[in-house]
C-alpha cells in the first residue's frame, strides 16, 4: 500500500472530532509554513505543496462523510 493510501485510510478511521481537530492543526501549520516561505525561513518550499494536499485530503474524507449522511437520511424519508 503506498504512502497516500496509508495516510488516506488512516483520516478515515478518525471520528469526525479528531477529523476537525486535524484539519484545525493542518490549517495552522499550513499558515505557519506559509509565512515562513514569505520570510525566507522555509528551507524547502515543496513542504507547502505537501500540507496543502493533506489540508485538502481532510476536506474531502470530511465532505464524503457529509454527503453519505445526507443520503442516507433522503433515503430513509
Amino acid at each position: 500500500m503506498s504512502k497516500k493510501s496509508e495516510a488516506i485510510a488512516a483520516l478515515r478511521d478518525l471520528p469526525d472530532d479528531e477529523l476537525n481537530e486535524a484539519l484545525g492543526r493542518a490549517r495552522d501549520e499550513y499558515f505557519r509554513m506559509r509565512l515562513g516561505n514569505y520570510t525566507n525561513q522555509l528551507e524547502n518550499p515543496l513542504v507547502l505543496r505537501a500540507k496543502r494536499r493533506e489540508v485538502a485530503r481532510i476536506m474531502t474524507v470530511m465532505h464524503a462523510r457529509k454527503l453519505d449522511t445526507a443520503g442516507t437520511a433522503s433515503q430513509e424519508a
